[in-house]
């Protein structure tokens, strides 16, 4: 879309990224001190507990992060050594990390929703010497694998809730390691600054590890020059400074909420709100209102729904209204999409229709004061980026992965292209395999290879430097990338059809009705489809509709339940060639979260393991 096109609905100068340097420093730890000091008693962080916003200072964040750097010196914590953070998305999480590499150290997230047995696998794998767990429950899986690690010298607790009767001397709160970090201070006030100075581009910073969809995850290697390097970049991707609000609230240990969210954040000043926890996204959002919003698909997906399912309980004149302004919004869209000029006569149009509606449905979702949204992490449907545009929010796709350390494409704000995921970002380059079409990627960001893996890191990084990233794309005349699907995951049906699952599996998904899907047909005569139902969404429609159910099972079975999927997949099917069209399908009785074998932490659906686990059922659609 051209600027001129945009000015007046979507002002593209408020969301032209900078390019200057914001705070010097070459590696991790000399930007956050830096940043520290420039920025003193502004406001960084705010964690809402028992209903009261906390605000933490860039003075107060340094505080804290100097105690506890002073505590881990005291343990004699050594440079290059490995703390594992085991906690959700909550401020103490990114003091522990400041403070880690404040002394120099490696720091490695672990999802908080990792079994026990995963915990030691990574722990061992990593060689952490020192532990920070969120609280009693976390504790309890550290506790049950510790004779296993013997790396492992401390383990320090957050929040000491139901631990105050805790006698271990392996264990020590997060208040008792800063107050020794205090005293350890007293007696050695040169030691951290020499750790932060002696910390070099190339050492080793962070480790972050795959989700692990096939086989052990593999801990990815970054260090502090690629850290930096991608951070100075995304400001050339991304517009934001300190007046700008975020929310924190994806996984820590991600790529996409530690370099996007956490590191970004410390580089540019903008305020990081945290959530309350995982549950409370929604009414955390509405309060909180970001200017600036990244979230994976599934949270636009839900956030669509939401309005979706609302829509069908407001009054006749409330639906008549906003079906009137989604139009216009969406007339609009497509003409600014296309490049083409907006009248007046449509852009009054759209005054009324923001007036009438839309800001509404932008107050209801928490994005009334967003400037721009930004997805990645996962395909997202071309129409869901629309329906946000035509809200008057551009939704800017981002495409990266672990290893390229996040986002190597961007979508630019003045030129949006829905099923796209733009051209490559100015710090890295991009191309595409003539011979496999797979994406391949080259630049400072991309990482240093996989912990105790050399011969996995061989296979992702050839011998010039590029990264397979096992994404096949093409790209178009005007250098945006689109992605068509995983190496792997290419289905070529018995009758020879190359068939990409994941474009049928996104515009399933973006059904009010379906969470994920996975789509099958590999070597098979037709393409079948296993669908996990959005529960919340599923149950009210069961319940509009008198269909009887007892438990989570008895829904997904029920007649009426599989009409509804049904004629969600004759939707999907409609826009596709009968060859490509989906026969039958089958619904996951079980309710899954996190904690199942069948979801990444991220909540996809494992393809590989779901084929295995449910090759009997499969079969019989067949």
């Amino acid at each position: 879309m051209s600027t001129m096109a945009a000015r007046g609905l979507w002002d593209i100068e408020h969301i032209r990224p900078r390019t200057g340097i914001v705070i010097a420093g070459e590696t991790l730890p000399a930007i956050f001190w830096n940043a520290a000091a420039a920025r003193a008693d502004h406001v960084w962080m705010r964690q809402k507990a028992f209903g009261i916003w906390r605000s933490w200072t860039w003075r107060q964040t340094a505080e804290a992060v100097r105690e506890i750097a002073g505590g881990l010196m005291a343990l004699d914590f050594a440079p290059g050594e490995c703390a594992s953070i085991l906690a959700n998305t909550v401020v103490e999480w990114v003091l522990a990390d400041l403070a880690v590499l404040s002394c120099g150290g490696v720091a490695n997230g672990i999802y908080p929703t990792d079994a026990a047995s995963q915990l030691q696998y990574l722990c061992e794998d990593s060689r952490s010497t020192i532990l920070f767990v969120e609280d009693d429950e976390q504790l309890d899986k550290a506790l049950e694998v510790r004779a296993a690690l013997p790396d492992l010298r401390r383990i320090v607790v957050f929040d000491m809730k139901g631990l105050r009767e805790l006698d271990d001397p392996g264990v020590i709160s997060l208040d008792a390691l800063r107050a020794l970090g205090r005293e350890h201070l007293q007696g050695h006030a040169q030691e951290l600054e020499q750790r932060i100075a002696g910390c070099r581009p190339d050492d080793l910073a962070i480790l972050v590890y795959t989700s692990g969809t096939t086989g052990k995850p593999k801990g990815a290697m970054h260090c502090h020059r690629g850290l930096v390097h991608t951070v100075r970049g995304y400001n050339t991707l991304v517009a934001q400074d300190e007046h700008d609000e975020r929310m924190c609230f994806l996984p820590l240990c991600h790529i996409a909420e530690r370099l996007g969210g956490e590191y970004f954040s410390l580089y540019t000043g903008a305020i990081l709100n945290f959530v309350e926890n995982p549950e409370t996204v929604p009414e955390n959002v509405r309060e909180i209102a970001p200017t600036v919003f990244t979230a994976v698909p599934r949270v636009w997906e839900k956030f669509y729904s939401g309005v979706m399912i609302a829509l069908k309980e407001a009054s006749r004149l409330q639906q008549a209204a906003y079906g009137w302004a989604i139009g216009v919004g969406g007339a609009i869209a497509e003409r600014v999409l296309a490049g083409q000029p907006v009248g007046a006569a449509l852009r009054l149009k759209f005054m009324l229709a923001r007036w009438l509606a839309l800001d509404n449905v932008r107050k209801f979702i928490g994005i009334h004061r967003a400037r721009f949204l930004v997805t990645g992490a996962a395909p997202i449907s071309p129409e869901l980026i629309r329906w946000y545009l035509a809200l008057g929010v551009p939704m800017l796709e981002v495409w990266g992965m672990t290893e390229t350390c996040g986002a190597a494409t961007g979508m630019p704000a003045g030129r949006i292209k829905p099923g796209s995921i733009g051209p490559a970002a100015g710090y890295n380059e991009v191309r595409v395999d003539p011979a496999t079409g797979e994406i391949l990627v080259r630049g400072t960001n991309v990482f240093m290879g996989y912990l105790n893996l050399p011969e996995k890191t061989a296979e992702a990084i050839d011998p010039e430097g590029w990264l397979h990233t096992g994404d096949v794309g093409a790209m178009d005349e005007d250098g945006y990338f689109r992605i068509t699907d995983r190496m792997k995951d290419i289905i070529i049906t018995a009758g020879g059809k190359n068939i990409t699952p994941s474009e049928l599996e996104n515009e399933l998904k973006f059904s009010p009705y379906i969470t994920d899907a996975v789509v099958i047909g590999d070597a098979r005569p037709y393409l079948t489809v296993i669908i996990m139902i959005d529960q919340e969404n599923v149950e009210k429609f069961a319940q509009d509709h008198d269909v009887p159910f007892s438990n989570y099972q008895s829904l997904t079975r029920a007649p009426q339940v599989l009409d509804l999927i049904q004629g969600e997949i004759d939707r999907v099917n409609a826009k596709f060639a009968r060859v490509e069209q989906i026969k039958k399908f089958f619904l996951l009785e079980t309710q899954l979260s996190a904690e199942d074998e069948e979801l990444t932490p991220t909540m996809k659906l494992k393809r590989k393991l779901v084929q295995a686990k449910y090759a009997e059922r499969i079969d019989a659609m067949y």
